[in-house]
């Protein structure tokens, strides 16, 4: 099963990290449509923001995770649009856990 954590500071409800983890099991590697989505959604996202915002996360990839500490930028719109990209990523990985609820499954966490 893949697990997926979303922390969100309690105070202003924005995502301060995030961690992708496991293997998804609903088809042999290769052919895991789960796992090839929550992949590209996750990498995706994490590229668009480097991408988009100029803002390089600290994240962590190996075989079956992808984690990143997500800092606070200077600039409120920067910060902003990062926001909005890791909420995006949220909503597109909640759409596959919705289809794929034995294989996928996200929690979100408050930080205080």
């Amino acid at each position: 099963m893949i697990s997926v954590t979303f922390v969100r500071n309690a105070d202003d409800r924005r995502i301060i990290s995030f961690a992708v983890e496991g293997h998804a099991k609903y088809a042999k590697p290769g052919k895991d449509i789960v796992c090839a989505g929550v992949s590209a959604v996750s990498v995706g996202t994490v590229n668009a923001i480097e991408a988009l915002t100029n803002v390089e996360l600290p994240a962590s990839m190996k075989n079956g995770w992808l984690s990143s500490d997500i800092p606070i930028q200077p600039d409120r719109e920067t910060d902003g649009k990062v926001q909005l990209l890791l909420e995006s990523m949220l909503v597109m990985l909640g759409s596959i856990a919705e289809s794929y609820g034995k294989h996928v499954v996200i929690q979100e966490k408050l930080l205080s």
